[in-house]
């Protein structure tokens, strides 16, 4: 990257501690494909020189990128420039003649655009014809004339491509079985493209702060809760955002397991949404227990890590890393691009079967007041129903409000505890309250 003949290439630097947080996510994202969705005015913004450095070092990490851009702003720009109507901007209304010869000189200026950057970064590219298109046809008594949905992609095209180090720029122009072009929406291009590729992720990179709901923006949301919230509420989703709302559900029904909306106007944005725990952006994923998996032996460090701060203010009992790893069977944990911010560990009484406890519930401060902490033990609890139990027990000395408030769990005596269990209990001195719930 030190080639790069871009003034952007030459003032992004990455520092010694930024490089460390990086690495650690190197094993995990080697060879998988991440599908990059660019909207049209994120190409035209001043920052789009730093964002073709910021794939630069995802190339450079082993990452493979393909590129998919919108074009609805300079569509936009071509109308008024050349006083031409057009009957729809994005891809998902009508396109007559005259938009669609704007459209195509548009998407050519814009994947160029692209190009011209890419090589600026030393970086290979191609643009491709990879997209068979067939017209949307008549929907609700609309002629939708050259607007074209996809009909299938040209997989071992672009898998070539990428094998071969080269970056593929898809745009929003579909060829149908004549050969002749069509328009069609980019976000639904992203999510095609994803299904296709069996990509890992798709980032869509827009002029917003990332997904927003009834004014605030949301971090992360579950398929299924902004599938209703469409439903329900399609207005609490601004407009400008709805589409790739729409679509990223479609790409998680259909495999890929991760979609993320990202301003892409920050500097630094998308890599600090790809390498960091916290991100800047929004995650869509698949279900509320998606994110949660048994723990395995090599999170045994992380498990230790992760609480050793609730272990000094006293909130949770003192493990070592070699307890952890004897009863690593008893925890899971929540991961958000497979870094690990939430645990809790389930146990059961040998001479009590129906009897469980929940235990060493943690969830990083930066992830508070998200649902993270009742979405584990409600797991734990569900877990624990399936094999049999019908009482959940948990001691707590400084989060029982949120057990008995949150949970639904009520305060009993420690008597409920077996003898072996009552007998740690004293033996701890911390006197914590013992909480209980049916299942």
């Amino acid at each position: 990257m030190s080639n790069s003949a871009t003034p952007s290439a030459t003032t992004t630097t990455i520092k010694p501690t930024d490089l460390r947080g990086i690495l650690k996510y190197v094993p995990r994202f080697q060879d998988q494909i991440f599908v990059i969705a660019l909207d049209g005015s994120i190409v035209a913004d001043e920052n789009f020189g730093n964002l073709l450095v910021d794939i630069a070092v995802l190339r450079s990490l082993g990452i493979k990128v393909v590129l998919v851009h919108g074009i609805g702003q300079q569509l936009q720009e071509l109308s008024t420039s050349r006083g031409i109507p057009i009957s729809d901007a994005f891809g998902t209304g009508a396109t007559d003649a005259a938009t669609l010869d704007l459209a195509i000189r548009a998407s050519s200026r814009v994947s160029h655009v692209i190009l011209e950057g890419l090589t600026q970064n030393a970086l290979k590219c191609a643009i491709t014809n990879a997209v068979r298109a067939l017209p949307l046809g008549i929907l609700k008594g609309v002629d939708h004339q050259f607007t074209g949905r996809v009909d299938r992609i040209d997989t071992e095209f672009i898998l070539t491509l990428i094998n071969k180090s080269i970056i593929p720029i898809l745009s929003p122009i579909g060829y149908g079985p004549d050969g002749k072009a069509l328009r069609v929406n980019s976000d639904l291009l992203a999510a095609e493209i994803a299904e296709a590729l069996h990509a890992s992720k798709i980032i869509y990179l827009a002029p917003q702060s990332g997904l927003e709901i009834n004014g605030d923006v949301k971090r992360e949301i579950s398929m299924d809760a902004l599938r209703a919230l469409l439903k329900d509420q399609p207005d609490a989703i601004p407009e400008s955002t709805r589409s790739k709302a729409l679509h990223a559900i479609k790409a998680i029904e259909t495999g890929t397991p991760r979609v993320h909306l990202v301003d892409g106007r920050i500097f630094d944005g998308l890599i600090n949404e790809i390498f960091s725990s916290e991100g800047v952006g929004s995650l869509i994923y698949g279900n509320d227990y998606q994110q949660i998996r048994r723990a395995k032996r090599s999170d045994v460090r992380a498990i230790y890590n992760l609480t050793r701060g609730a272990v000094k203010r006293e909130e949770l009992v003192y493990r070592t890393q070699q307890a952890i790893e004897k009863n690593i069977d008893q925890f899971f944990v929540f991961e958000i691009d497979e870094n690990l911010i939430a645990c809790v560990s389930l146990y059961f009484y040998p001479d009590k079967p129906t009897l469980a406890e929940v235990g060493s519930l943690y969830v990083l401060p930066f992830y508070h007041n998200r649902g993270i902490g009742r979405k584990m033990v409600d797991y734990a609890c569900m877990m624990a129903k399936e094999r049999g139990a019908k009482t959940i027990v948990a001691l707590s000395t400084q989060s029982y409000s949120f057990f008995t408030s949150a949970l639904n769990f009520e305060e009993t005596t420690k008597d409920i505890l077996p003898e072996a269990r009552l007998k740690l209990y004293e033996e701890s001195g911390r006197n914590p309250k013992v909480l209980v719930k049916q299942v």
